[in-house]
């Protein structure tokens, strides 16, 4: 019993073990739990009973976001040897040994299977043709081919990221990042009393008598739709005296977000829109509620408010202005006006999601970076990168701040000078308002009652599954042959920074972090699609937690 017998393609494979892990990794039915450990010829299982039975998942030893991980793409059923190797059967397996109430919840998550790996199987059918005509270049233009890289690159934690709810192939290849398509905005005119707007907008936003509909008096403004959310908008309804204008305008292409687009008159100018579709969960809609562009301005003026008090930060921690927004209280009809800072355009711009994909030649795009900006040396440059990173986040958590400020989030600014970083999407950090305003007495108007705390717990937990994990852990682990010589780099800059930090901030991240027993983890999956939110008890699906190994205290003993 080593390999699986059934035929499956590599997609699906590669699917399934991603699958198996994080529903092993978030104690799926009881698989962490309930689980025991078997040893067999071919290494390690795990043996979970079932009535009548026992299901068993081939493991490895794994130590990043849980002890084991998947080890082959299957259960097997002890009583026969069956082999069950693709998603459908393996969900309907685990789906008999859930609660009724939550069994909905398998067949949506088998759902999301499916258009995963049909997306996966997309990519693989286009990637020659896409990676031919992909242009590296400088400056925010020339980071969009990075940003199609990252789109075909599976996410450190939720194993069906690639997949986006209710898009088939025929969207993906007009809209979808990975597709690096073109196309043209709508745009509905809203009256012009029933609209929010926050700064001024682009010079190139449109007028209604631009683009045709009659408007002699100014009444109304327009707002760009998506055009995957027309559907979506005609069937919840336009407001009251809107028009949907029947000319398309403004030629976009699809960033890493797919809901954010980058203006190709000009590339330093992104608009956020609604998109009517789910990712990294069934339930993480991507519309854009009014209140998360509030938050998103208010975030960006904290951040610049820290760096106005830290200017060691000044000119190495670069932030997009997200002061400029619009939306007719409706997170259909809602738009982020998303600039960059100026003077990019000589430097190589970068999302850290990115640092991992294969560049057309099959190398690593970091090994590409690294040639060009360190010698050829990936360690010096991701050292470089993780030390502003740490000293950046550190410094925030003194003042009683963490950013959602993941892989896609960030971007490198590489020139032979060193790297900077670029922050956007300030709309969903966790604050100690008692750090925070004892430092920087505000006010800070915060939308979401989420954001503001009295306490540490939410601050470290999102410190360490944003900033630790997916900012510095996943690339200690997604780069084997490098793995030791990183989680000794990721631990010692960390505890660097702490030390830096000090006070009894930093005692919190040594308890909390650098010496605790185990860490907090995202159970995405489950808080996500698997289970409704007052199942999962998850205020915040994206900041529902189970925990796992501590990988960085220090080899064959604790801190």
């Amino acid at each position: 019993m080593t390999t699986p017998t059934t035929t499956t393609d590599t997609c699906e494979a590669e699917l399934l073990t991603r699958v198996l892990g994080a529903l092993l990794r978030e104690d799926v039915v009881g698989l962490r739990s309930r689980g025991t450990p078997v040893r067999r010829p071919d290494g390690n299982w795990v043996r979970l009973p079932v009535p009548g039975d026992a299901l068993l998942l081939p493991v490895t030893e794994d130590g990043y976001q849980g002890a084991f991980a998947a080890r082959l793409p299957l259960l097997v059923r002890e009583s026969n040897g069956a082999e069950l190797a693709s998603c459908d059967s393996v969900l309907g397996a685990l789906r008999v040994l859930a609660e009724p109430e939550d069994r909905d919840g398998f067949d949506a998550f088998a759902e999301e299977c499916r258009q995963t790996l049909a997306t996966m199987r997309l990519h693989a059918a286009t990637r020659h043709e896409v990676m031919e005509r992909l242009s590296f270049g400088t400056g925010l233009g020339g980071s969009l081919a990075y940003d199609t890289l990252a789109a075909r690159l599976d996410h450190p934690v939720y194993p069906t990221a690639r997949g986006r709810s209710g898009l088939g192939e025929k969207h993906l290849l007009s809209y979808a990042p990975e597709l690096q398509p073109r196309f043209p905005l709508r745009w509905v005119a809203v009256p012009r009393e029933t609209v929010t707007v926050s700064g001024t907008l682009p010079e190139f936003w449109p007028t209604p008598a631009g683009l045709g509909p009659a408007d002699p008096h100014g009444t109304h403004v327009l707002l760009p739709v998506h055009p995957l959310t027309l559907d979506a908008l005609r069937a919840a309804g336009l407001p009251d005296g809107a028009v949907l204008v029947e000319r398309a305008h403004l030629e976009v292409v699809p960033t890493l977000s797919m809901r954010t687009v980058a203006t190709v008159a000009d590339p330093s100018v992104h608009l956020k829109l609604p998109l009517a579709t789910a990712t990294l969960g069934l339930r993480n809609k991507r519309t854009v509620k009014p209140g998360t562009l509030v938050d998103g301005a208010v975030g960006q003026r904290l951040v610049e408010a820290v760096i106005d008090r830290e200017p060691r930060f000044r000119d190495v921690i670069l932030h997009a202005d997200e002061t400029t927004y619009a939306h007719a209280g409706n997170e259909l009809l809602a738009v982020l006006c998303r600039r960059y800072p100026a003077g990019l355009d000589d430097a190589v711009v970068v999302p850290m999601a990115a640092l991992l994909a294969d560049a057309p030649d099959g190398r690593l795009v970091l090994d590409h970076l690294a040639d060009r900006f360190q010698g050829g040396d990936p360690l010096a440059l991701l050292d470089s990168v993780i030390t502003l990173l740490f000293d950046w986040q550190t410094t925030l958590f003194g003042y009683g701040v963490a950013l959602e400020s993941h892989q896609q989030n960030v971007s490198l600014v590489l020139r032979s000078d060193g790297p900077r970083l670029l922050f956007k999407d300030n709309d969903g950090p966790r604050i100690n308002t008692e750090r925070l305003h004892a430092a920087l007495p505000g006010p800070w108007p915060f939308n979401d009652e989420r954001i503001l705390g009295t306490d540490d717990g939410p601050v470290a937990d999102l410190f360490t599954t944003i900033t630790v994990h997916l900012c510095a852990g996943a690339y200690a682990f997604g780069l084997p042959r490098h793995r030791r010589a990183l989680l000794d780099l990721v631990r010692t800059r960390l505890t660097e920074s702490v030390d830096r930090l000090g006070g009894d901030a930093a005692d919190v991240l040594r308890a909390r972090v650098l010496h605790a027993p185990e860490l907090p983890v995202k159970a995405m999956v489950t808080a996500g699609t698997l289970l409704s939110k007052e199942r999962s008890g998850a205020a915040d699906i994206n900041k529902h937690y189970t925990s796992g190994p501590n990988y960085l205290l220090p080899p064959g003993g604790s801190a």
